[in-house]
C-alpha cells in the first residue's frame, strides 16, 4: 500500500516560518503585556533585550535602539511593567517574541520600589555624602534657573529675587517632565558648566533646579541616573527646588542644597537687599562714632602732652643766637682770607708775566733734552745688571734645589698625609710611604719597624702630571 504522506505539499523552512510570522501578527497585532522583566542584556547595538515573565510563562522582548534611546522610563531587572508592541516571531532560532514600543512601571508601588533601589545604589556610591557638597556663594552676581520658561515657576522665582535682591538671571528652557526631561536637563546643567569667559553668556555662580508639584510620574525625570550625576559633577553649586515641600526626588540628596518649593530656592539664593542696607548703614554709622570717638581721645591726649613741651620761641632762641654768632665770625674771616690771598698774590705776580714764564719753559726744556739723552744708556745698564743677578739667584736656586740631590741617587719619603719623613724610627710596620726620586714617585708599605721594604705592584698608572707612579 502506498504510503500518504509522499502526497504531501513540501514546504521549505522559510515558508513554513514565514506563514507562521503571518498568522502570529495577524492574530495579534499591537497588545499591552503585564510582567516581571527577567534576564535584561543591552549589547553594544544599543538594542534592549529582555524576558517578559510571570509565574507560569515567559515571552522575549526586544526594543530597538532608537525606540528604548526615547523612553522616559527604563525596564530593570526584577520590576513589573507593562509593556506594549507587536507579537511577531523570529526565525532564526524558530521563537516568537514582542518588539517593544513603549514601557511603564505597573502601578506606583513598582516605581517607588526602582526609586528606592537607585537610591541605595547612588549612595553606596557615595554620591549622597555630606562632604561633596559645595557652600552657596552669598551674594552671586549671576543665577542660572532650569526650568520651564512658561509656567508659575520661573514667575515665583523672578518675582521673589526681584523682591530680596535682584540680579542677573540666566534662564535654560528645558521639559520638566516626560521622556526628554532628563536629558534636557542633564544638558542644561552641562551646559552652565562649560561656559567660560569667552562665552557670549555669562557663567553663573549659582544654578537652581526647579518645577512645580506633580505624581510620582511627573516628578520621574529627576530620579533618572543622569541628572543625578550631573549634578554631583557640577562644578557650580546648585540648588534642588523639585515639587512641593512633601515630594522628594533622587537630585534633592545630591544638590548642594535642597529647597522646599521653587519660592523658597530664591529666598535661599540670595539676602534681603532692604536688609543687608540696614546692615550696612549700621555698620557705617558705627564706623564713623568709633572713628569720632577715636579723633577726641587723641585730640585730648596730644593737648596734654603739649603742655610738657618746652615753647616754640624757646627752642629756637638758642639756635639763632649760635647763628648770629658765626655769622659775625664768618664775615671777619672772610675780610682777613681776602687780605691775605691779596698779599700772596701781589708777591708773585712778577712771575706770572709773560716773558718770565716763556723763559722758564726755555730752561725746562733744555733740562728735559739734557735728561732724555742720559736716560736710555743708564736703561740699558740696569736692565743688564738685573738679568746678571737673576742669572746668578736662578744658578743659586738650582744648586740648592732638592732635585738636584734626587739627581745624584738620593730620595724623599713622606707619608700619606705628605709629612716629609727624616728618620726610620718614625715608620711603623704597615704605614703607607710615599717616595719620590729624580723622575717619579713609587708608594710602599713599611714592612717592620725602622726597616721599611718596598712592595710594588706590576701594574703602572700615568696620572694628569705626566708621572708615572709604581703601585
Amino acid at each position: 500500500m502506498e504510503n500518504n504522506a509522499t502526497n504531501a505539499h513540501e514546504f521549505s523552512v522559510s515558508q513554513i516560518s514565514g506563514a507562521i510570522k503571518n498568522i502570529i501578527e495577524d492574530e495579534f497585532g499591537y497588545v499591552r503585556v503585564r510582567g516581571e522583566v527577567g534576564r535584561l542584556s543591552r549589547p553594544n547595538s544599543g538594542h534592549l533585550y529582555f524576558d517578559l515573565k510571570d509565574e507560569k510563562a515567559s515571552i522575549s522582548a526586544v526594543a530597538w535602539k532608537g525606540v528604548a534611546s526615547k523612553w522616559r522610563f527604563q525596564p530593570e531587572q526584577g520590576l513589573e511593567v507593562i509593556v506594549t508592541g507587536r507579537i511577531t516571531t523570529f526565525a532564526g532560532q524558530s521563537k516568537y517574541q514582542i518588539i517593544v514600543e513603549s514601557v511603564e512601571p505597573a502601578g506606583i508601588g513598582a516605581l517607588m520600589a526602582l526609586l528606592e533601589e537607585r537610591r541605595k545604589k547612588l549612595l553606596e556610591e557615595g554620591l549622597f555624602d555630606e562632604g561633596h557638597k559645595k557652600p552657596l556663594p552669598y551674594l552671586p552676581k549671576n543665577i542660572g534657573v532650569i526650568t520651564s520658561p512658561s509656567g508659575a515657576v520661573i514667575r515665583d522665582i523672578l518675582h521673589r529675587l526681584s523682591d530680596r535682591f535682584p540680579t542677573n538671571v540666566i534662564i535654560w528652557p528645558v521639559r520638566v517632565q516626560g521622556e526628554s526631561c532628563a536629558s534636557e536637563v542633564t544638558t542644561a546643567i552641562n551646559g552652565f558648566n562649560a561656559l567660560d569667559e569667552n562665552s557670549k553668556i555669562t557663567k553663573p555662580d549659582l544654578i537652581i533646579v526647579a518645577r512645580g508639584g506633580g505624581s510620582v510620574e511627573d516628578l520621574w525625570g529627576f530620579n533618572e541616573e543622569e541628572v543625578v550625576r550631573a549634578v554631583f559633577e557640577s562644578k557650580i553649586p546648585i540648588i534642588s527646588a523639585i515639587g512641593h515641600e512633601t515630594d522628594t526626588t533622587l537630585i534633592d540628596y545630591v544638590a548642594d542644597i535642597r529647597a522646599p518649593t521653587p519660592t523658597a530656592a530664591a529666598e535661599i539664593a540670595v539676602p534681603v537687599r532692604a536688609e543687608l542696607v540696614v546692615f550696612v548703614e549700621d555698620l557705617g554709622s558705627r564706623v564713623k562714632s568709633s572713628a569720632f570717638r577715636l579723633l577726641v581721645n587723641q585730640k585730648e591726649r596730644l593737648r596734654a602732652i603739649s603742655f610738657g613741651l618746652p615753647k616754640r620761641n624757646d627752642l629756637l632762641s638758642f639756635s639763632r643766637q649760635r647763628l648770629d654768632l658765626a655769622i659775625e665770625r664768618l664775615n671777619g674771616a672772610l675780610r682777613q682770607t681776602k687780605q691775605q690771598k691779596s698779599l700772596a698774590l701781589a708777591q708773585i705776580a712778577p712771575r706770572l708775566s709773560l716773558s718770565a714764564i716763556k723763559q722758564r719753559n726755555e730752561d725746562l726744556g733744555k733740562t728735559l733734552n739734557i735728561l732724555s739723552t742720559r736716560m736710555l744708556p743708564a736703561i740699558n745698564r740696569l736692565i743688564f745688571d738685573r738679568k746678571k743677578s737673576v742669572l746668578s739667584f736662578a744658578k743659586l736656586l738650582n744648586t740648592l734645589s732638592y732635585n738636584s740631590i734626587l739627581e745624584r741617587g738620593f730620595a724623599l719619603v713622606s707619608d700619606k698625609k705628605g709629612k716629609l719623613i727624616s728618620k726610620a724610627i718614625n715608620i711603623k710596620k704597615g704605614d703607607l710611604l710615599n717616595i719620590q726620586f729624580a723622575d717619579g714617585k713609587i708608594n710602599a708599605i713599611a714592612k717592620s719597624d725602622k726597616s721599611p721594604s718596598i712592595k710594588q705592584k706590576k701594574t703602572l698608572e700615568t696620572k694628569d702630571d705626566g708621572q708615572t707612579n709604581l703601585f
